[in-house]
């Protein structure tokens, strides 16, 4: 089958390597795509919040099966176009609608729901520019630090934890007078959960959900998570303190309840989801939900999935997940990012990468990457490339990763050199 895949990031990258791999793949597409993806199918460009120039491609190539990378489309509503569109609606598409989208793009929504459906989280309250003061009176209430969420989407940097009270009245101000844009009309704030993140994600059709290998990711920017918060800098998976027990507690207290809430709701779903967990001395709290991958730990879930990705796929659109099963490789996948220099704030585009070369050992998912005129490989983002091996032991694929990830050169390159250090022997 002909298959189109939207997005342009290290994510995609790792779907595309996936998707090409299957026999059922006759062509693929991916839009935007990178230098990277170039190997695994045809970059095409196409503006992905113009849905009619999505739907002109579609017919024109004979797509049969559109996959959504990032949340952003979906948010605005693809799945529905598709839906409602007689001349679309029979195409297999991998993502939810926008009202299952709103778990992701309204973090007041996601609360609510998680409220109502008795799902653990975090307790919280939400602000506007209106109800400012009581948002500064409800930070008293709470303990340091502190937790504020931009309610819609702002590319995996709307939250921000306030390590005293003034910084965190001062940042309520910022986000509500427009620091994250539209995403900051509405800030959650929440009580802190103390405890360590990690990252669960299931493929459902809406009713019936395939467990995935779980990750965790590395948001700092800098060595022992200091410095602002980024889109990721790197991941690990297995999750070793995510045991048997701990996930079945995940699966009957949280994703059970997730999919029995969708369906009381009459929420179609078909898809991923990414939980957002943080292990309090055992017990899993949702921190927030993503309806789509998440990034990095794609480039460390997908290459450990034996599975052909697209017959999965068609059993989310057939609804024949009850009756699909996933094989999952036992070896641990490490990922490291390699990110711009400045990043995550201001950094320059264009430098040129050397050192790119695959080998045996690593995979190489590109995330900002392009051409430049004289065909070289140049950055085009703020990360840039992640750096993906897979090994018996953890120790044995950082070591794979760290090496190459050493030997991949361009002007103000930088990567966290721990990660996976908690579980280094």
């Amino acid at each position: 089958m002909n298959i189109l895949l939207l997005g342009s990031g290290g994510r995609e990258h790792a779907f595309a390597w996936k998707i090409a791999q299957s026999p059922k793949t006759d062509k693929l597409f991916i839009a935007s795509g990178n230098a990277g993806t170039r190997s695994t199918g045809e970059n095409v460009t196409l503006n992905l919040s113009d849905f009619e120039s999505i739907k002109d491609f579609v017919l024109k190539n004979d797509i049969q099966m559109v996959v959504v990378g990032p949340e952003a489309p979906l948010a605005d509503g693809l799945g529905d176009f598709f839906a409602n569109d007689e001349k679309l609606a029979s195409i297999a598409f991998i993502g939810p609608r926008k009202k299952g989208a709103l778990l992701e793009s309204s973090k007041d929504f996601a609360k609510e729901f998680m409220q109502k459906h008795a799902i653990p989280t975090a307790a919280y309250q939400t602000f506007t520019p209106d109800t400012l003061q009581e948002g500064l009176q409800f930070l008293k209430t709470l303990q340091p630090p502190y937790v504020l969420k931009a309610d819609g989407l702002a590319a995996g940097k709307g939250v921000v934890i306030p390590a005293t009270l003034d910084e965190a009245k001062h940042e309520l101000q910022a986000m509500l007078s427009g620091k994250f844009g539209t995403a900051g009309s509405k800030v959650v704030i929440e009580e802190f959960l103390k405890g360590i993140e990690l990252s669960v994600f299931i493929l459902t059709d809406g009713k019936d959900y395939l467990l995935l290998p779980e990750a965790k990711d590395y948001k700092r920017i800098g060595e022992g998570d200091t410095g602002p918060n980024t889109g990721g800098m790197g991941s690990v998976s297995p999750v070793p303190f995510a045991d048997k027990n701990f996930m079945q507690k995940v699966e009957e207290r949280i994703i059970k309840p997730t999919m029995s809430g969708l369906q009381k709701e009459n929420i179609p779903y078909a898809g991923f989801i990414f939980f957002g967990l943080m292990n309090v001395d055992g017990d899993p709290y949702v921190i927030e939900y993503n309806v789509r991958m998440g990034d990095p730990e794609t480039e460390s879930v997908i290459p450990r999935v034996e599975s052909d990705l697209v017959t999965l796929f068609e059993a989310v659109v057939q609804h024949e997940i009850a009756n699909a099963s996933i094989r999952i490789k036992p070896e641990t996948a490490v990922s490291v990012m390699l990110v711009s220099g400045g990043y995550p704030d201001s950094y320059e585009k264009g430098k040129i990468m050397t050192g790119i070369e695959e080998n045996d050992d690593v995979i190489l998912f590109h995330a900002g990457t392009a051409l430049n005129a004289n065909n070289q490989v140049v950055t085009s983002g703020g990360r840039v490339i992640a750096v993906t091996a897979l090994a018996s032991t953890i120790e044995e694929a950082l070591t794979k990763s760290y090496k190459k990830a050493n030997e991949i050169k361009f002007d103000g390159v930088h990567f966290r050199k721990d990660i996976g250090r908690e579980w280094r022997k």
